[in-house]
């Protein structure tokens, strides 16, 4: 079991507390307003969804409006990809332009389409080519860069040991690393030795985060413990469950679980949810897009079907907010199994 000291954990100029806990950027999930459920519920540093440089450059509409980041999230982090060095020089200058606290570059994303661009994992065949990207990322700002990255393309090319000695040496502030190869994409199982190794490098002297897998208190306790790294990024475990972070630092500091979210605390942070999206992505674009998170906040509620039917079909924000104040009254007395 590692030795867990209690120190600040720093990236450039960001202070974090010891041992900080940090939202994944999610495509079509770490939007402002997920953002800010988060904070609220204890996440240390956020990211944004990843923004293609070649549509930040184009202007497009979608990319720049992932770029809207509000003072009450911070420190908060924009994420870029490409595949191309003149075009993540020149949104790593437009990104510098809405003052995030840093700048991520996402070299793990999964996804066919962003791959086939040569981008994201795709640049795990090309350790060279990872490095120059970033390095053209790291002269073009002044902001403190930050690597995402994966093990490697598939489980006979883990080269993480590499990518990390080399991206250190261009420059990066910090860097996280989701445990497992692209091949995985996000099944199986992550495997933290790998970045356990990477944090016993003598010759590492930056922060390395971990992600992959983490649930559950227990688990984020467990692996805290096991593998020494320096903080942990949770994903998926956060969608609909924003309470995740609290969870997760009540149990480190007592060893005790908190309560679960009561029916209310549900019904607030769905309905919260709803509002900011509204508010930020404009009524109609902020009632459908919130249509897929409602399965995730009342997950495992008992009879809860019939009232997500009528979330997920009703177009009006008047009848909808009614509809969260008649669901809570049904389930004033609701007591979690």
């Amino acid at each position: 079991m590692h030795q867990i000291q209690s120190t600040m954990i720093k990236i450039g100029p960001i202070e974090l507390p010891d041992y900080p806990l940090l939202l994944a950027p999610m495509e079509d999930v770490s939007d402002p307003p997920f953002r800010r459920l988060c904070k609220m519920h204890g996440a240390d540093l956020m990211y944004s969804e990843f923004i293609s440089s070649e549509g930040l450059i184009r202007d497009a509409m979608k990319s720049k409006m992932k770029l809207d980041i509000f003072d009450y999230e911070r420190p908060v982090g924009i994420q870029i990809f490409g595949g191309d060095e003149e075009a993540m020089a020149l949104s790593a200058k437009i990104v510098e332009t809405v003052q995030p606290d840093l700048v991520d570059i996402n070299f793990g994303c999964p996804v066919k389409k962003v791959v086939c661009k040569g981008a994201g994992a795709g640049v795990l065949k090309d350790i060279d080519m990872m490095v120059r990207l970033t390095k053209a990322v790291v002269n073009s700002t002044h902001l403190p860069v930050t690597v995402k990255t994966r093990l490697g393309w598939d489980h006979n090319s883990i080269n993480i040991d590499e990518v990390a000695e080399r991206l250190q040496d261009v420059g990066i502030h910090a860097l996280t690393v989701h445990a497992r190869t692209r091949e995985q994409m996000y099944k199986g199982h992550s495997d933290w030795t790998h970045i356990e190794r990477i944090k016993n490098n003598q010759r590492i002297h930056i922060p390395i985060f971990g992600n992959g897998d983490i649930d559950s208190p227990q688990k984020a306790l467990e692996y805290r413990d096991k593998f020494g790294l320096d903080g942990m990024m949770i994903g998926r475990a956060a969608i609909g469950y924003p309470w995740i972070f609290n969870e997760i630092k009540h149990f480190f500091k007592t060893g005790e679980e908190l309560a679960p979210p009561t029916m209310k605390d549900r019904l607030d942070a769905a309905k919260n949810h709803l509002i900011w999206s509204m508010e930020w992505k404009g009524e109609r674009l902020g009632i459908v897009e919130m249509r897929r998170h409602y399965t995730n906040y009342f997950k495992g509620i008992h009879g809860f079907k019939p009232h997500r039917m009528k979330l997920v079909t009703t177009d009006d924000p008047i009848q909808l907010l009614q509809l969260f104040e008649e669901i809570e009254e049904t389930y004033q007395n609701y007591v979690a199994e």
